[in-house]
């Protein structure tokens, strides 16, 4: 670090904050939201973990459950994260992220469903509308299940399948990475 922070001091004539910069091992460091990895002798990049963190927040705070929002504004938002997000971020590698966060995303979505339908008869109604056997539908309106459980389920992911989802508008970071490229 020493030596190179003098170089760029001395030679290039560069002011180096030594609060921000850092000698290490690129798959160690973090770069504008970036990481790098070796893979068969081959350098990739990926987005940092905290960036994934970081998006995950601004998801959960669009899908959360006691967030009264409607659902076209609950799509948009979504749309606008996604979009900005993924725009940033698409040049680093990151299909099975972008799978991972779809699978997350859906569920998040599922839940906010489930809390938004509150009675048991509107569960009940609702998963029959979307499909779901009378009786299979009256016990998990009754669960004493959490929303978040609940939103996992086969039967809440049998009634909200990623195609329902789909045609209803929520987009999906996968098909925002195709876009992309």
């Amino acid at each position: 670090m020493a030596s190179t922070t003098r170089f760029l001091e001395k030679e290039l004539k560069l002011k180096v904050n030594r609060e921000k910069s850092a000698v290490n091992r690129p798959w160690k460091l973090k770069f504008l939201g970036f990481s790098f990895y070796r893979s068969k002798g081959e350098t990739g990049i990926r987005v940092h973990p905290k960036s994934v963190k970081k998006l995950k927040a601004k998801l959960k705070a669009a899908t959360g459950r006691s967030n009264a929002m409607g659902e076209k504004e609950r799509i948009e938002k979504l749309k606008q994260i996604i979009t900005g997000w993924v725009n940033y971020f698409g040049i680093a590698d990151m299909g099975k992220l972008a799978k991972e966060l779809d699978e997350w995303l859906r569920r998040r979505i599922r839940m906010c469903y489930w809390k938004r339908w509150k009675r048991i008869k509107t569960k009940h109604d609702n998963l029959v509308r979307l499909g779901i056997d009378n009786q299979k539908a009256w016990r998990y309106a009754n669960t004493i299940k959490g929303y978040w459980r609940i939103s996992n389920s086969p039967i809440l992911t049998t009634a909200l399948n990623n195609e329902k989802l789909k045609e209803l508008g929520f987009p999906t970071i996968t098909g925002r990475c195709l876009l992309v490229h």
